[in-house]
């Protein structure tokens, strides 16, 4: 089994919801982020429009922090083939931090170690959500088995042109996304 995020990008308002909960609930410094939302527009007016992508870990198939990672602090779960991370293995090197495509690994200079979206894992053996996806007012985000996701989900994308190309590190990312996130060059909008 593989397990991944699916997001609804067309449903996504943008709000932050998500990254709020996360950054809350891991008590993470302002500065270190396991979900991140960005804002695009797309167009100019008076035909202008915007869309928002939510992206914590996307637990690739082939991840490059993994491969990178000297210490073997970053390694897959055999259970559910999550990317996860081993705080009493990481030296603080940062190579896994270099190495990912999407900018996942954050380096903390509060513990001087490397830490990531783990998809909730604690929550997850309790039988709940990963917070991101039990914040979300809009249910844009959902995390499951990757498989189960595409079968109820079958026009989904792994990458739209602001991100890395899928191909890659094979993400288990799903999302549905709005013909304007498929432009190829949106302007990112400062919030």
């Amino acid at each position: 089994m593989n397990q991944g995020f699916y997001f609804d990008e067309r449903a996504c308002i943008g709000c932050r919801t998500c990254q709020v909960a996360c950054i809350e609930t891991h008590k993470l410094p302002r500065e270190a982020r396991f979900r991140r939302v960005w804002s695009y527009v797309t167009g100019t007016y008076p035909d202008a429009s915007a869309f928002h992508l939510s992206l914590g870990c996307n637990h690739c198939a082939k991840p490059a922090c993994v491969a990178a990672c000297p210490q073997k602090a970053m390694y897959i779960d055999s259970e559910d083939g999550t990317v996860q991370h081993d705080d009493e293995k990481c030296i603080g090197c940062k190579t896994c931090v270099t190495a990912c495509p999407y900018g996942t690994p954050q380096y903390r200079e509060d513990i001087a170690l490397v830490q990531k979206c783990d998809a909730c894992v604690g929550y997850r053996a309790q039988g709940e959500d990963p917070v991101c996806v039990a914040a979300c007012p809009m249910r844009a985000i959902a995390f499951g088995d990757v498989e189960e996701l595409a079968k109820a989900h079958p026009e989904t994308v792994s990458a739209i042109p602001v991100m890395p190309a899928a191909d890659t590190t094979n993400p288990s990312l799903l999302m549905i996304v709005k013909q304007q996130a498929l432009a190829e060059e949106p302007q990112a909008l400062r919030l």
